[in-house]
């Protein structure tokens, strides 16, 4: 029977210790060029940490609406030391930028593979506002990530029929989700990044957050990274879509 090489099996065993795959048995040429790929091949064109990698993949798996995959590599993310808290708050970001519709299978996944593995439900509450001061510190955390030039042309160039969309992402989007606690907000900008590559169409607002990523200190051998990591898992075409995008925003970092 074919089998994925030593170091993707040793790779892979670390994130599904004892797991016996199914697809091995009925799947094994698909099996093991796919394992040799994602858990070898790509892992040799990364400097990301462990768990950043598996978190930046959860949030493209929910945006590419793969719930079972989603719960595999959920199980995998928390065996490597992903905490349930960013487990959940990955979820949460997803919010603003999937949208409930399609978050809400991955909100009742989660909270089964946490309930499963002994976690108690709720979580520590990770909000920093309330409704008196969502809009502040959401204009706050909008204008550290975007820049302050960016938030006032956003705001200045709003028709005045669209002005509330500019009042909801500040208040929403940036003050009741990206102000929580839990998860860094350069980690934050990478999964928001990743998102918008695995939702595709998003090519206006993968260039903005290209560049909240620069302005928050992920660069773009970080960028292309994540890239790396994501391919396996979302496809060329988006993967490639996204990669055009940093390129043209960080041509003055090519090495």
């Amino acid at each position: 029977m074919m089998a994925p090489n030593p170091q993707a099996q040793k790779n892979h065993d670390e994130l599904f210790p004892g797991h016996v795959s199914t697809l091995a048995v009925t799947d094994p040429e698909l099996i093991e060029t796919f394992d040799n790929f994602a858990f070898d091949e790509v892992l040799r064109h990364s400097t990301l940490d462990q768990r950043t990698r598996l978190m930046v993949q959860l949030a493209a798996i929910i945006a590419s609406q793969a719930v079972r995959e989603y719960r595999a590599m959920l199980g995998a993310a928390l065996t490597i030391g992903v905490t349930p808290v960013e487990a959940k708050e990955i979820v949460y970001q997803a919010v603003p930028y999937v949208g409930i519709a399609k978050v809400f299978d991955f909100l009742h996944a989660t909270n089964e593979v946490l309930t499963e593995r002994g976690v108690t439900l709720p979580l520590p509450g990770q909000s920093t506002t309330t409704p008196e001061t969502r809009m502040k510190k959401g204009l706050a955390v909008e204008t550290l990530i975007v820049g302050d030039e960016m938030v006032q042309t956003l705001y200045a160039t709003s028709p005045d029929d669209m002005l509330h969309f500019q009042h909801y992402l500040s208040g929403n989007c940036f003050g009741d989700t990206l102000t929580r606690t839990g998860i860094d907000i350069p980690t934050r900008e990478l999964l928001t990044f990743s998102m918008l590559v695995a939702l595709g169409g998003c090519e206006p607002q993968l260039k903005g957050h290209v560049a909240a990523n620069l302005h928050v200190g992920n660069d773009r051998a970080k960028l292309i990274d994540v890239l790396t990591q994501l391919l396996p898992f979302i496809g060329y075409p988006r993967t490639l879509n996204g990669l055009r995008v940093v390129d043209d925003a960080t041509k003055s970092q090519t090495p």
